[in-house]
């Protein structure tokens, strides 16, 4: 997308300034980022998605009767809400755009960013005075205010050991001092952007509020190279050992001299040291689904014949809830298609295809390798018919 020009989304701002001014560095608010908005979504509708079996969601009474900050986890029974006070709680529910077209159809709005960087759309609703307290997230997140009132109120980039508060299931910060000027209401429309480690605090001004999280995954260090060595495990050979040839006798026998040392650290560094490694790693990790289990894979081998039949029918395929898809190119025209943890060697224009927001029809035939790999995906989940989704 063009960078230079200026984003209501982002109040006026192009892409290219929010990148390198705030992405990372500092929090914006933006009155008005989705003029007129209306949530896809009504209260209601999101509490029966909470009472779905396998649908991510959580609970939190500031005054639970067992407790202050008590923590519930869905699947929710109905009567549970009825029970619940008038104020002073939170419904928290994960990866809502896998389950409402119209909630994901939110995220093609933030196509300035990567879009393997996207995590997902949590919502949480509360009537007055909900609230998940004080705290820290360790990623980036757009904040939209749905519907209703919520007062955000910014306490400063905060240190790791930042304590917080023992004996509950949420990572409530112990301190936490507004700074001066960060303390907004935001209305429908509204929206902040918080990058890692700042800390905030929402709470519920008026009944029935409503607040979309866009939230973005980013791997910690210990993740990517425990995951990265895994990776490489798999791919190295057994041959592949610690070797001493032509060393020095040993002025000790027990002593871990430094010249061993020297030839693990060379061993160690000549396998990690692998554009081509990373990049395939990378590309697999990053597009790993949120839940895989929601991923469902055909009962059968799809047949290709039949299936370019039914696209030259006019049928379409889509994209799966919660699949993820990325690219990244190699030699010539070829390009390696990441889909779901997985890395598949296709032509790079075909990639590129799968990768974007294009339909699925008849017209991706066209492009070499298509119908067999539309076939691959289609048994592995990643794609489906529209009918089947309905």
């Amino acid at each position: 997308m063009p960078t230079d020009s200026p984003l209501t989304l982002l109040g006026g701002l192009t892409a290219a300034e929010f990148l390198h001014d705030y992405w990372q560095r500092k929090p914006l608010l933006i009155r008005g980022a989705f003029p007129d908005f209306e949530s896809p979504l009504d209260p209601d509708e999101l509490a029966g998605l909470a009472c779905e079996e396998g649908v991510e969601a959580r609970l939190v009474e500031e005054d639970g009767p067992d407790g202050p900050w008590q923590v519930s986890h869905g699947p929710f029974d109905e009567a549970v809400f009825g029970e619940l006070p008038e104020r002073d709680w939170t419904l928290l529910v994960q990866a809502v755009d896998h389950y409402v077209p119209e909630v994901a159809e939110l995220l093609a709005n933030f196509d300035f960013l990567p879009r393997w960087r996207l995590d997902d759309i949590m919502i949480s609703y509360a009537p007055p005075g909900g609230s998940v307290g004080p705290h820290v997230d360790q990623y980036d997140v757009f904040l939209i205010q749905g519907l209703g009132k919520r007062r955000w109120q910014l306490g400063g980039k905060v240190a790791d050991d930042a304590p917080i508060l023992g004996g509950i299931d949420l990572r409530i910060l112990e301190r936490f001092e507004v700074e001066p000027g960060d303390d907004w209401v935001l209305e429908p429309g509204d929206m902040l952007y918080l990058p890692p480690g700042w800390a905030h605090h929402g709470v519920s001004q008026s009944d029935d509020c409503m607040t979309y999280s866009v939230g973005f995954r980013a791997p910690s260090a210990d993740e990517a190279i425990t995951s990265f060595a895994d990776y490489l495990g798999e791919q190295l050979p057994a041959s592949l050992r610690y070797g001493d040839a032509g060393m020095a006798p040993p002025a000790d026998p027990a002593e871990l001299d430094d010249a061993s040392l020297e030839r693990m650290r060379r061993l160690i560094l000549a396998t990690l040291d692998d554009p081509a490694q990373l990049a395939q790693w990378f590309g697999r990790v990053m597009t790993q689904p949120k839940y895989p289990d929601q991923l469902v894979p055909s009962e059968r081998p799809t047949d290709v014949d039949a299936l370019v039949a039914i696209l030259q029918d006019g049928e379409e395929l889509l994209r799966s809830p919660g699949s993820r898809f990325a690219w990244r190119a190699g030699e010539g025209e070829r390009a390696t298609l990441f889909v779901d943890g997985d890395g598949i060697e296709c032509a790079l224009p075909l990639a590129r295809a799968l990768a974007a927001d294009t339909p699925l029809d008849a017209d991706l035939l066209l492009l070499e390798g298509a119908a067999e790999l539309l076939a691959r995906l289609l048994d592995a989940g990643s794609l489906g018919w529209y009918d089947e989704e309905e």
